[in-house]
């Protein structure tokens, strides 16, 4: 048996910019973190040989991979030419809330199956096949940022270039600086799910025109700005950095929020947090608040809303188990 355990992230900054149609034409940057929750798959061959056994919030027995319902799996598992297996997944946290769990659950099966294959591959590899299978084979209308996040690990700068490739720089700042910026973030959950690619696919036919364009280089410029401002240990930039980054989303597509969501925001702000934003794509899933210490307990208390407590992962996608080598 193997197990593979890959982190969902948070992103802070530049979301949006790692989008084809946006990359391509200027150049994109992300400043985003892996966290402490994660996604885990488990690969097992078969009792049967014949069959593939798929465990997830629904379980599939198929004998030919291409029957499988499931299409994230039926991609990979073509694109890896693997049958008889058994592959169980399950997270830490549900999917549609904005933590990139749909990139997390893909870079965790590649790197399962590859090492059922008994085959290292390396962090940029896993992050390069996880975005083929998502926005080529799948047609997924999203970006880059959520595969190397949750392949890389740790809190750091991406670069999307507008040849297509990537540059991964980790944030150098003070151990006792990360550690207060880590104590100040606050996620809630708003208690609803969404629809990621419903939003993105709104925010890649926007992204090129005029002003949405715009504000979507003010979002990249902001990134940068904070890369540098953490890396003098100015943590207290979050803060500031995530409400301008909130004010130009909301701007970017319909249905990124709604009156509940912004009355949220209101009392967060009004009560202690210095600014925030809602992660992922928009319509529901987890906010996200800059708060300082001795205002948090007021800010959980006036939301009302369930606390999600996060530290920051610093390995990202890993095999945490191998059990008796299986023959091939």
């Amino acid at each position: 048996m193997i197990i593979t355990r890959t982190p969902f992230r948070v992103s802070f900054a530049g979301g949006g910019s790692d989008i084809p149609a946006f990359y391509e034409k200027h150049g994109g940057c992300v400043l985003s973190t892996s966290i402490n929750k994660y996604m885990y798959i488990s690969v097992h061959p078969s009792f049967d040989a014949e069959k593939t056994t798929l465990k997830y919030s629904e379980t599939e027995i198929v004998g030919d991979i291409s029957e499988i319902r499931h299409r994230y799996f039926r991609s990979i598992l073509e694109r890896m030419k693997l049958r008889g297996i058994e592959i169980s997944s399950t997270a830490d946290v549900p999917a549609g809330t904005g933590l990139g769990s749909s990139s997390s659950f893909t870079v965790g099966v590649l790197q399962a199956l590859y090492a059922y294959k008994g085959k290292y591959v390396s962090k940029e590899r896993l992050a390069r096949e996880a975005c083929e299978i998502e926005l080529t084979c799948l047609h997924n209308p999203i970006g880059k940022q959520d595969q190397y996040a949750a392949a890389y690990g740790g809190l750091n700068f991406y670069e999307f270039r507008r040849d297509g490739s990537v540059s991964v720089e980790p944030i150098i700042m003070p151990n006792e600086a990360k550690e207060t910026l880590e104590r100040r973030l606050m996620m809630f959950y708003t208690g609803r799910l969404h629809s990621a690619n419903t939003i993105l696919q709104k925010q890649r036919e926007n992204i090129t025109e005029g002003a949405r364009e715009e504000n979507q280089g003010r979002m990249c410029a902001l990134a940068r700005s904070l890369q540098e401002q953490l890396q003098c240990g100015n943590i207290d930039a979050m803060g500031q950095t995530l409400h301008e980054g909130w004010l130009l989303k909301r701007t970017l597509a319909d249905g990124i929020t709604d009156p509940v969501i912004d009355r949220y925001y209101e009392l967060a702000m009004a009560h202690g947090a210095v600014g925030g934003k809602l992660l992922g794509a928009g319509g529901g899933g987890f906010l996200l608040f800059y708060v300082p210490e001795n205002r948090q307990e007021e800010v959980k208390r006036t939301l009302g809303l369930e606390q999600l407590h996060i530290g920051f992962d610093r390995q990202g996608a890993s095999v945490i188990y191998i059990g008796d080598k299986t023959e091939f």
